[in-house]
């Protein structure tokens, strides 16, 4: 076996391999003589068909199949040969060839891209600290509270956290549009439902008035033809509601499953839970500051093999959400363009932790993945249940371990990295807006 290697562009490598005449003709040669003992051919004994009878009939596909067999056996041990690391799988070309001469064919592909790691002592790394104050508590209790609450009728002006029911209908410059029109509409004044103006244009109004407000949609829109539109609502204000909450009463602390019925129960299990919380977003906020930095201090070219593969499981993940409020037979294929970043970006990710793992030699902790699998067993209503389960089951146990490895490669970062920490309130933390 003779190897050439070329490089194409950027990561993209042509291997040229030439197997000789007589490797190649030998395995055909011994393919044919098998199939003539055992094909049965019409006006031949079994075992009796002439080689010149069997390479007429079944020699086109031998070949093709020996090809594809000897091209996938020493395309192996030429990147073995060669120290080529493929970052996909390759694209085979095999070229012309008649009995007697060498089997040449191509392999095309990329190849890992070589990583030089910035020193992380010079990455710069914001963390966040967040207590959760009475206050916090106090207001998750009202949320839970909110949960419960009724609606009862006021004669009143409205204002925010009153609901309020109403006919509407938009038209711009005259014309009524598609979409913004409905009778019987509900609507909490204040929870941001509706396009900015809507809301506030019916705040102070009594049930029973008519009017209208004007309001111009976001630039950012979702509907193309009403994107920074100026429009005209009709309002036809047919009810508004005061929320009432209930009471912290015993029946109501047991409606979450605190059987006792203490409220201070309640409360030490409500703040665990909000702890819980919290501390998954710290640590996802930290990981996403380090990723970033790590990603933003190291550029690093991309296989395109990995950023499709990338892509493709993001469409997946995306089509089986929109499936879920769709008849999935009838969903369009989203264009890769939409996840093309974000693949890039994770891809990135993989290759420069996977180096930061490689360079220091990090090992997995089966502490820390136990007590992984024990925190992600707490949210089930039997934990034991669920920790065994992730035991007896190896493609779990191995995808624990990989998050695992990520984090320690992650509190590594951390901890060599330039790090800010920044005090925050947990109303900020928990609710910042979404990138």
């Amino acid at each position: 076996m003779q190897v050439s290697v070329e490089s194409t562009q950027g990561l993209e490598r042509v291997l040229t391999i030439t197997v000789a005449a007589e490797a190649f003709d030998k395995e055909f040669d011994a393919r044919l003589r098998h199939l003539s003992k055992t094909q049965r051919v019409d006006g031949f004994r079994p075992g009796k068909v002439p080689a010149s009878v069997i390479a007429k009939r079944f020699g086109a596909a031998v070949e093709q199949e020996v090809g594809g067999e000897i091209m996938q056996r020493n395309f192996y041990e030429a990147i073995v040969a060669e120290k080529l690391n493929p970052a996909g799988a390759p694209a085979v070309a095999p070229l012309a060839r008649k009995k007697g001469e060498d089997f040449v064919f191509t392999a095309t592909f990329e190849v890992y891209p070589e990583v030089a790691l910035t020193a992380l002592d010079s990455l710069a790394v914001d963390t966040v600290a967040t207590t959760i104050e009475d206050a916090d508590l106090d207001n998750m209790l009202v949320t839970l509270q909110k949960q419960h609450a009724e609606w009862k009728d006021v004669a009143r002006d409205s204002k925010n956290d009153d609901q309020v029911t109403v006919d509407f209908e938009g038209s711009i410059d005259g014309e009524v549009f598609e979409g913004g029109k409905a009778e019987d509409f509900q609507i909490v004044l204040g929870s941001e439902r509706m396009i900015p103006g809507f809301e506030t244009g019916i705040v102070g109004k009594k049930a029973g008035e008519e009017f209208n407000i004007d309001v111009t949609f976001p630039e950012d829109y979702h509907a193309e033809e009403l994107k920074g539109k100026v429009a005209q609502f009709r309002i036809n204000l047919t009810k508004v509601e005061e929320q009432i909450l209930p009471e912290l009463t015993e029946e109501f602390v047991k409606k979450f499953g605190v059987e006792s019925g203490d409220l201070a129960a309640l409360k030490e299990d409500v703040k665990k839970n909000m702890q819980r919380e919290l501390d998954q977003v710290l640590k996802n906020t930290a990981k996403d500051n380090v990723l970033t930095a790590l990603v933003e201090n190291n550029e690093i070219e991309v296989p395109k093999a990995l950023v499709d593969g990338e892509v493709n499981v993001l469409r997946k993940q995306a089509m089986e959400r929109y499936g879920k409020q769709m008849d999935p037979n009838n969903l369009p294929e989203l264009p890769a363009e939409l996840f093309t970043e974000q693949a890039e970006k994770r891809v990135k990710v993989g290759l420069l932790l996977g180096e930061v793992i490689k360079v220091n030699e990090l090992k997995v902790d089966q502490d820390k993945v136990a007590s992984l699998i024990e925190n992600a067993a707490s949210a089930y209503e039997n934990p034991a249940e669920v920790v065994e389960y992730y035991k007896n089951n190896k493609e779990l146990m191995q995808n624990m371990e990989n998050v695992a490895l990520e984090e320690q490669a992650v509190d590594f970062i951390i901890e060599k990295a330039k790090v800010t920490e920044v005090n925050k309130s947990f109303d900020e933390v928990m609710n910042k807006p979404a990138a």
